[in-house]
């Protein structure tokens, strides 16, 4: 059997004394393993780091199998998200949540909102925003979306700044209103249908956010597969609050 996809690689492990077993995320088959061989070559180990995208080659006797990748590198991105805290915590995250995902499922949408998330990491702000739509995309993938379309009381779409905890839907200022201390912040920056279309949101709009989506997180997946959300996550986040206060302090780097 052989196919051809484009693909971003999560990570690898160390197989006998020259291989590795690389764990790519696919367009169109999701979540995959193979075998590289001489993947720990000097000439493959640049192109195997996590968050540069490639064109891969499976080939294997049987669908089942582990069988063998052919990688020729499409985006070299890895180099410059390491640069920075916020980068390498949000790779680490984003390998995290993508193993909640069965092995081989597509999920053509969600590897899209990768693409976008990991093209934009530079800036703090703008991390921590595509960030939290990525969480939600996984929730969504996961059969746990969010609605936030339109008020869950009155059916109004406008002036939403809630979240009910109990139904993920939102709700307006008004309907909120007598249940507020029990409400969950909508973040303004997630009622923009176009990620890359948000202006820069502050910082506490972006922790908002995180809350909105850890809350969830927890409810729907962690806490019922009695596994921890992943440490890198609450790094990413104290990442990207630094990142974000010392630019308020000293302005942006240029």
């Amino acid at each position: 059997m052989e196919w051809t996809d484009d693909a971003v690689v999560l990570g690898v492990k160390k197989h006998g004394e020259t291989s590795v077993i690389a764990e790519l995320m696919t367009r169109e088959r999701g979540r995959h393993l193979g075998l590289v061989q001489g993947g720990r070559s000097r000439t493959l180990r640049p192109l195997l780091q996590p968050g540069n995208s490639v064109r891969a080659v499976w080939r294997a006797r049987l669908e089942d199998h582990l069988g063998q990748f052919k990688l020729e590198s499409t985006g070299a991105r890895a180099a410059k998200l390491m640069e920075t805290p916020h980068g390498v915590y949000a790779l680490q995250t984003i390998a995290a949540h993508l193993r909640l995902l069965p092995e081989r499922d597509a999920h053509p949408a969600l590897f899209a909102m990768l693409n976008i998330v990991l093209d934009n990491l530079t800036a703090p702000d703008i991390a921590g925003e595509l960030f939290v739509r990525f969480e939600l995309a996984i929730l969504d993938e996961l059969g746990f979306g969010l609605d936030l379309t339109q008020c869950a009381a009155t059916g109004r779409r406008r002036d939403l700044i809630y979240v009910s905890p109990k139904s993920g839907r939102a709700v307006n200022r008004e309907a909120g209103a007598p249940y507020a201390e029990r409400m969950l912040p909508l973040p303004p920056f997630l009622l923009v249908a176009n990620p890359l279309e948000v202006e820069s949101a502050s910082l506490a709009t972006i922790e908002d956010g995180f809350r909105l989506t850890g809350f969830f997180l927890d409810r729907h997946v962690f806490g019922p597969r009695a596994i921890d959300c992943p440490p890198e996550r609450d790094g990413l986040i104290r990442a990207v609050r630094r990142a974000m206060e010392k630019e308020e302090r000293e302005g942006p780097t240029l």
